[in-house]
């Protein structure tokens, strides 16, 4: 019979495995096997960007003909979807940001380096 103490160390421990095990995978795929580098610098921060932007329609953005170009960083609070789509919510010092990825938008591999992210990671 197990006990809920044990159930639990063996999910820790299964968790714990599933992490090296995607720590490897990055390091392998990183460049220099940098797994972690540190000079990724974000340009825009989840407050300015909702002050800017939440009152623009899909439609507004289709039309311009500028792209935006944003880089932003911050914690994954959320993380749904897999295969064509990826839904995260990830959290900076000023707020919550939501990002939508697909196939579509990005190369399949990049899209399954999202879908890879875990909640609590921090991204850029």
């Amino acid at each position: 019979m197990t006990t809920p103490t044990s159930e639990l160390h063996h999910d820790e421990n299964h968790v714990m495995t599933e992490r090296r095990e995607k720590l490897a995978q990055i390091r392998k795929n990183a460049a220099g096997g940098i797994a972690f580098p540190n000079d990724f610098r974000p340009t825009h921060h989840a407050q300015p960007l909702h002050e800017a932007y939440d009152k623009t329609s899909r439609e507004q953005f289709l039309a311009m003909t500028e792209k935006i170009n944003v880089s932003v960083a911050g914690r994954v609070m959320l993380r749904r979807g897999q295969g064509k789509a990826v839904f995260a919510t990830i959290q900076d010092s000023t707020g919550r940001i939501q990002l939508y990825a697909t196939i579509n938008d990005m190369a399949p591999d990049a899209l399954a380096i999202i879908a890879h992210y875990d909640l609590g990671d921090i991204i850029g």
